[in-house]
């Protein structure tokens, strides 16, 4: 009782208002309709002002002359107006009436008219009419301007900022558990990323738990990686599981050309996530508002900088208790102000990085689950293909897989749609009008297979799993996939040795077979010279630098370009260095190559004549040219014998055993769309289309000039 009392005499109830500021809204408003009044009036007289037509007002003197001069034919009189016909004759006035105010009474005036003879009658006023008149004429358009100002006010106070537009008030777009429709169930692949944001969803469902121990809800965690990966996927899919309002909105919605907006929409949003409270906000790319205030990272901007001390601002005056989490996603974390960044704001980063194999697998099995499949789908041959990929890329390969299944008039997703899917992403789909002639058939040919046979002959290369000529929509005119047969995350000096090998080996057959070179090794260049670099700048694997650190990697997540952090002079015995590295693997490469060509004419003969050999296909046509066996059109004929299989067969496994998956720093160079010699998987072409290709003209011999990245 006494709390009720002290409560009711401190008026500081939630339902207690203070009566002044209910008193002094009113005088607002009355002083706002006053003034709406006074330029409605103000409004009215000017524009009657200007309707009035002064030329036929006279004054009563002149009123007078004219009745004494017998030059007024009749006279209207209505209320406090007179209205005068002058007569044509003998009078200075033209045909139209006049008027006048009266000035004396209407006893005086009636005798005067008497007096000379004038026509006159008298016009009851229409007190309705004047009523109607007024009302449309001052009151209505008052109680407009009035109503208009009112709501103008209103936004304005509300953070609608610039003429009460809403520049000022937040664009977040608010979620409930129900409408995201996303949970826990539905990521894949990033089994630490939710395990870390499970005790989030934990400490909103029960928060005595940790309360009882002393512990804090994270004020905001900051989900870093590259895009692609799920982060806000996994947003939403906390505060589906959660089941609180989920606000979200991208860091460039604050960003106005107004300085100040964004402050006041970080304000705005802060005060609608406290009345949702416990909530979840979700600010996507919040790179856009908070890059560091370093002039380095383009500091100096007022509006951002404004912006980004109103969001740390924010971040301190909320109490975690109330259930108010801050969740944010950057692809950029090395930008971000180190203020951002300490604990008390975002506590917790939590790392979204590229799936392993596992996760690949189960990420395809997410995205697959609504797909019908047949029993010939094998996720994990897949994902051993798509190495470096992430969420999207294999959610997108899902969805081009079951389109391929209904172009060709299936009714389920086979294992040769899904790899024929992977190639369509990563190097693009046949290109059906590329009709190459019989010389650069030749030439691509024999490229893609030194590529193979180098590989295939060195101890520490990847295995090879398909070699085509087929050319493709982004450019290759042939390319060579290598698959590894497990996930590895380390590469040995020997292996990046190799790879440098297998990369130069068809310039090498180039040379080799037509001692000249073509254009077709430019990307196979670039690669070898990335992979040379880095073992001299970055893995320390350089007799002449040993471990110096001569280049440091800039946005890891993005492009993970490096930037060398030594001097000129150094920077060109770094290239010296390259290029002996290069020029000592291309010659290893030719010395493969030559001591092997009779093996590379047969299989480039094939190649030429199916377009299309699998790794198996090309490693029966090497053991069987070892053994001094003729080719068959068709391989299924091609019989070894017991022994030698068997010697072949172990060396394979021994092989494949070798030759892993390549680190992820170097991942991307194995597996992306090359032009030289690179990738993919697919089945052997119809002897028909063998045939027909064939048949070529000249019709597009300049496509590698025109295109020097292209596979030839």
């Amino acid at each position: 009782m006494n709390n009720q009392l002290n409560n009711d005499q401190d008026g500081k109830r939630p339902d207690n208002k203070d009566p002044r500021q209910g008193s002094g809204k009113n005088h607002q408003s009355i002083l706002a309709f006053l003034i709406c009044l006074l330029v409605t009036l103000v409004c009215f007289a000017l524009f009657t002002n200007m309707l009035k037509d002064n030329s036929s007002e006279i004054s009563y003197d002149k009123f007078i002359d004219m009745v004494d001069k017998d030059q007024v034919k009749e006279v209207t009189i209505q209320s406090s107006t007179l209205t005068i016909v002058p007569k044509k004759k003998n009078s200075k006035y033209e045909d139209m009436s006049y008027y006048t105010t009266k000035t004396e009474d209407s006893t005086a005036l009636t005798k005067r008219l008497e007096g000379k003879g004038i026509k006159f009658e008298t016009d009851p006023p229409d007190v309705f009419g004047e009523f109607v008149a007024m009302i449309l004429s001052v009151v209505l358009p008052t109680l407009l301007l009035f109503g208009l100002l009112m709501f103008s006010m209103r936004r304005m106070n509300k953070g609608g900022g610039i003429m009460g537009m809403g520049v000022g008030k937040s664009k977040a777009k608010a979620y409930v558990q129900q409408e995201t429709g996303v949970s826990f169930k539905d990521v894949a692949g990033q089994d630490e990323a939710k395990e870390s944001l499970q005790e989030v969803v934990d400490f909103l469902h029960n928060p005595g738990k940790y309360t009882a121990i002393g512990a804090k809800l994270p004020k905001g965690a900051l989900l870093v990686g590259p895009p692609g990966t799920g982060k806000t996927l996994l947003a939403k899919a906390v505060a589906g599981e959660a089941q609180v309002p989920f606000f979200s909105l991208s860091g460039s919605e604050f960003v106005e050309m107004f300085v100040g907006v964004g402050a006041s929409r970080v304000r705005d949003l802060f005060e609608e996530a406290k009345k949702n409270a416990p909530c979840i906000v979700f600010i996507d790319e919040i790179d856009a508002i908070g890059k560091s205030r370093d002039s380095r990272y383009g500091g100096g901007n007022d509006e951002r900088e404004q912006t980004l001390n109103q969001l740390l601002a924010e971040m301190d005056g909320f109490d975690t208790s109330k259930g108010l989490l801050i969740l944010a996603a950057t692809n950029r974390p090395e930008v971000l102000d180190p203020a951002l960044l300490r604990p008390g704001r975002f506590d917790r980063r939590v790392i979204v990085d590229r799936p392993d194999l596992k996760g690949r697998v189960d990420i395809l099995k997410v995205h697959a689950k609504n797909v019908l499949l047949d029993d010939t789908v094998d996720f994990e041959a897949i994902a051993l293909a798509t190495s470096g990929a992430v969420g999207s890329d294999l959610a997108n390969m899902i969805n081009e897989a079951a389109i391929l299944a209904v172009k060709k008039g299936r009714k389920a997703v086979s294992q040769k749609d899904l790899e024929e899917s992977v190639e369509v992403v990563l190097v693009g789909k046949e290109k059906k009008d590329r009709i190459l002639s019989k010389q650069e058939r030749r030439i691509v040919s024999y490229h893609e297979v030194g590529h193979a046979l180098v590989n295939a002959l060195q101890k520490d290369a990847e295995p090879v799993q398909k070699i085509t000529i087929v050319p493709r929509t982004m450019g290759a005119l042939g390319y060579v996939m290598q698959v590894p047969e497990e996930e590895k995350y380390l590469n040995t000096k020997k292996e990046l040795e190799a790879m440098l090998v297998g990369y130069l080996g068809g310039r090498a057959a180039e040379e080799i077979v037509f001692d000249t070179v073509t254009t077709g090794a430019a990307n196979d260049i670039e690669q070898a010279t990335k992979v040379a670099r880095a073992m001299i700048t970055q893995y320390g694997m350089s007799e002449k630098f040993g471990l110096m650190g001569l280049a440091t990697q800039e946005n890891q997540y993005l492009s993970g370009r490096a930037v060398l952090n030594c001097g000129d002079d150094t920077a060109t015995e770094i290239d010296h260095e390259v290029m002996k590295l290069l020029h000592h693997s291309y010659e290893e490469a030719k010395r493969i190559l030559g001591s092997h060509r009779t093996e590379m004419d047969k299989i480039a003969e094939y190649l030429i004549r199916k377009e299309t050999i699998t790794g198996k296909e090309f490693m029966k046509i090497l053991r069987a040219v070892q053994q001094g066996l003729d080719i068959p059109e068709d391989l299924d004929d091609l019989v070894l014998s017991e022994d030698e299989k068997e010697v072949s067969n172990k060396q394979d496994i021994e092989m494949i055993a070798e030759n892993n998956e390549t680190a992820k720093s170097t991942e991307s160079v194995q597996f992306r769309p090359e032009i030289s010699g690179q990738e993919l998987t697919e089945d052997m072409q119809a002897p028909e289309k063998t045939e027909e290709s064939a048949q070529t003209t000249d019709a597009d011999h300049t496509e590698t000039e025109e295109k020097p990245g292209s596979q030839a």
